[in-house]
């Protein structure tokens, strides 16, 4: 089997490129330094389409700039040429077992693209999932990862674990934070639509909530309900800790400033209600 490289050099031998390299020519990725050059590998070598602008690199590629890192059974990088006639990234596009990474998370997916003008990877196929050393997220519809942001955003029926505490909503956006290591980890999620915050002992469901993760604190907003066992307890708004296990309700305008809940006798609610 040629190597990689070798079936790129031959190409770029027969046709000229800004600096005749390509390390030198394939940058632009990502919001990073445009000094960092593109580089590509694969098993299969490296196709390069002239009149569709593209190269194409099969079997087991890899594509890193940087500290990010993208692999796929096939990998096409879309470009453009300046009009200084160097050449740009436009696009990179992943097919089949996708993995992106960086420091401290990868994400999964079947299919993926990166678009370099918003600086976002998105990914496609099957339960797409992001993981970091603390926390997973996955969701059934998309999940984008937006590099110079450090935000996660997960949609259709998106859902987010650390431990034994979850939540999980219709659109979930984790941003996230570098340690003293380097590493990344979430440090807030905000959940949008059919909210359901699940922990040892209740269900908390809500139209809306923003999750700090350091104190285990979720803030809900809209109508709130809380179930625990039999026992359930209905407001609007309400703040869940997730440590301590304690939640508290807010009351409703329209049920005369009070909260509602329907007890079943020999049942223990630690939760504390609020008017």
């Amino acid at each position: 089997m040629i190597p990689a490289r070798l079936v790129l050099a031959i190409h770029l031998m027969t046709v000229p490129v800004a600096s005749g390299a390509w390390a030198q020519a394939l940058t632009g990725m990502t919001g990073q330094d445009a000094d960092v050059p593109l580089e590509v590998e694969a098993d299969e070598g490296i196709e390069w389409q002239q009149d569709g602008k593209v190269f194409i690199a099969r079997g087991n590629a890899r594509a890193s700039k940087g500290d990010l890192t993208v692999r796929a059974k096939v990998l096409k990088a879309f470009y453009e040429n300046t009009e200084t006639g160097q050449t740009r990234i436009t696009q990179l596009r992943a097919e089949e077992d996708v993995e992106i990474s960086s420091p401290g998370e990868t994400a999964y997916g079947g299919m993926g693209y990166y678009d370099v003008a918003q600086s976002v990877m998105v990914l496609t196929g099957g339960r797409v999932r992001l993981e970091t050393k603390t926390d997973l997220i996955t969701a059934d519809q998309q999940l984008e990862y937006w590099d110079t942001k450090h935000m996660a955003v997960a949609r259709g029926n998106a859902v987010a674990v650390r431990e034994d505490r979850r939540l999980r909503g219709d659109v979930l956006v984790a941003h996230l934070r570098q340690s003293a290591d380097g590493k990344s980890a979430v440090h807030r999620v905000d959940a949008y639509g059919n909210i359901h915050v699940v922990t040892k002992e209740d269900v908390i469901t809500a139209d809306r909530g923003v999750y700090q993760v350091a104190t285990g604190i979720v803030e809900l907003t809209g109508k709130v309900t809380l179930t625990r066992g039999k026992n359930q307890l209905d407001g609007c708004g309400a703040t869940v800790n997730l440590k301590t296990g304690v939640s508290r309700l807010g009351s409703c305008e329209k049920q005369g400033g009070r909260v509602r809940g329907l007890l079943t006798p020999d049942k223990n609610l630690t939760g504390e209600a609020r008017e």
